[in-house]
């Protein structure tokens, strides 16, 4: 966040809509409007190739006290960034509401993946689509909170 503005720059997120969610986002506790009552979450991660952090919003749906997201980019034939910079490091970390923990990601079985696709398209009609847009299967990630235990 730039000092004199408030306003999240392209360190951030070089996309200016995210800046623009990251930033409603971290000024109303998590809420954003546009997106009504679809939860969203921050997820930042280090650059597999860069090293630099980047924060993303993605929608996410919440399970079992874990946050789930789906690694869809929209049903494009490449995976997001984001996922693959999580997995590459094997960590994250996570902003839900005004709390912040780090994280690591779990892949969901492939059995559980039809059942969740389901809530999150109930969620996010959004979400109907992605599937059929792409070959890939897309991957489906828990977002596992990591205590100083472990």
């Amino acid at each position: 966040m730039t000092e004199n503005t408030g306003t999240v720059d392209e360190t951030v997120n070089s996309n200016s809509f995210n800046r623009s969610v990251i930033q409603e986002f971290r000024e109303n506790s998590g809420k954003v409007g546009g997106f009504g009552d679809i939860p969203l979450l921050l997820l930042t991660t280090a650059g597999r190739r860069s090293g630099l952090t980047r924060t993303t919003p993605l929608v996410h749906l919440e399970r079992d006290g874990l946050h789930i997201v789906f690694a869809a980019n929209g049903g494009s034939p490449v995976p997001p960034g984001w996922y693959l910079n999580l997995v590459a490091a094997g960590q994250g970390v996570v902003e839900v509401g005004t709390e912040r923990f780090p994280v690591k990601p779990v892949a969901v079985p492939e059995a559980e993946h039809e059942e969740l696709w389901e809530l999150q398209t109930a969620q996010d009609p959004n979400f109907a689509t992605f599937r059929d847009k792409t070959d890939r299967a897309i991957p489906v990630v828990a977002l596992v909170p990591v205590t100083d235990a472990g």
